[in-house]
């Protein structure tokens, strides 16, 4: 799987359209999408979506499955049809693909609109989340990080070292 180049880094505030409609930052956009390439926008966590490279997002989802689909037929995950059916209605409802418009806009639809939790009008958050971009609802981000940023130092040791 290809990682982008450069971690994608920043917090910018941002104010969703009466079209539905999000401007990403010009620095996020030219390292997230190659040649005008489609992206994918998925759900994360209640208030947060994720933009992601589509080519990135294709392989690691591919990967994921085939191992799901391999377990399966070898028998695996015998007993576990309720996971297995979980897993199936995430994976269907997760994700979709995008593209940006000029200026880096994206449009936002409605399923995904309600899991954001944010109104025409209502502001958002688009932060760089070193592999992808996330659009957060303002409290929802405010509330992950007073939960995170205690924990900073240390995770940036552990990965740094």
């Amino acid at each position: 799987m290809t990682q982008p180049a450069k971690f994608l880094l920043g917090e910018f505030r941002r104010v969703l359209d009466e079209r539905y409609r999000v401007s990403i930052p010009s620095p996020l956009v030219d390292a997230l999408v190659e040649d005008g390439q489609d992206c994918i926008l998925a759900k994360e966590r209640p208030g947060a979506l994720s933009l992601w490279n589509a080519r990135q997002w294709q392989s690691r989802l591919d990967a994921g499955v085939e191992l799901v689909e391999n377990k399966m037929r070898a028998g695996r995950l015998e007993g576990r049809l309720e996971e297995v059916q979980r897993l199936g209605r995430l994976l269907s409802t997760r994700h979709t693909t995008v593209q940006l418009a000029g200026r880096g806009r994206l449009v936002i639809g409605e399923g995904f609109r309600e899991f954001l939790g944010v109104e025409t009008g209502g502001e958002l958050m688009v932060v760089g989340a070193a592999v992808c971009v996330e659009l957060w609802q303002p409290a929802a981000w405010l509330r992950y990080l007073q939960e995170q940023m205690p924990d900073f130092g240390r995770l940036f040791n552990q990965l740094s070292q």
